[in-house]
């Protein structure tokens, strides 16, 4: 790991820790992260990386430690420059189109380059109402894959810099995770996103600049 903080860094964590009655579930992590690197998390279920992705995200506030987030270091601003997706897939009770641009008017032509990006767009193109079809309670009678990759769109629409991943395709069969990561990867081939990756199948991490082990809270090479 890197423990020397440059301005060049778009991630700085520093003593980083997060304790929970009584239990240190992050404790001490310094890491920093490169504009454009892409870094893999691996570990057991309960051994903080779900954690550690909400604090990077601005979820979760630390017990202890600094976070630095393309400049930013309060919660709030930190959220506004990341997007993650997470195991599931929070879909709402709104079209297609609404769900992937959570209320914030983007261009249609927008909404299909994300859309493409997903591997969705053949799909969404074949329902009557096309991205303006509504899910309402039939979100369910999606598939898995179809539910992740709407969630990996609303992702890519942000653009913001830093992707998130926490264990997106733990909730899929192997084989449609093995599809959904593949468009996720030629979504992002032009490696301009920083992105982390946690998960449990280091398989799952293919063309990663670093891989890194979490075991009781604390990060090792």
């Amino acid at each position: 790991m890197r423990d020397n903080v440059t301005d060049n860094n778009l991630v700085e964590l520093s003593g980083v820790s997060f304790r929970y009655a009584d239990t240190d579930i992050v404790a001490g992590v310094s890491l920093t992260i490169a504009p454009g690197e892409r870094v893999g998390i691996v570990g057991e279920s309960g051994c903080g990386k779900s954690t550690l992705i909400k604090i990077l995200s601005g979820l979760l506030v630390p017990t202890g430690g600094s976070v630095t987030v393309a400049g930013e270091t309060s919660p709030d601003r930190i959220r506004s420059k990341v997007s993650l997706v997470m195991q599931s897939s929070m879909l709402l009770p709104m079209t297609i189109y609404e769900n992937i641009t959570m209320g914030h008017g983007q261009p249609e032509e927008q909404v299909r380059h994300v859309l493409r990006e997903a591997s969705l767009l053949e799909w969404v193109d074949s329902l009557p109402d096309g991205m303006h079809t509504y899910l309402g309670d039939r979100a369910d009678e999606l598939s898995g894959g179809q539910a992740q990759r709407i969630a990996i769109a609303r992702a890519l629409l942000k653009d913001a810099p830093l992707l998130l991943l926490d264990e997106p395709t733990a909730s899929l069969d192997d084989a449609t995770a093995t599809s959904v990561l593949a468009s996720l990867d030629a979504a992002t081939s032009d490696k301009s996103r920083t992105i982390v990756h946690v998960t449990h199948q280091v398989g799952h991490l293919t063309d990663y600049h670093r891989i890194l082990h979490m075991q009781g809270g604390r990060l090792y090479e």
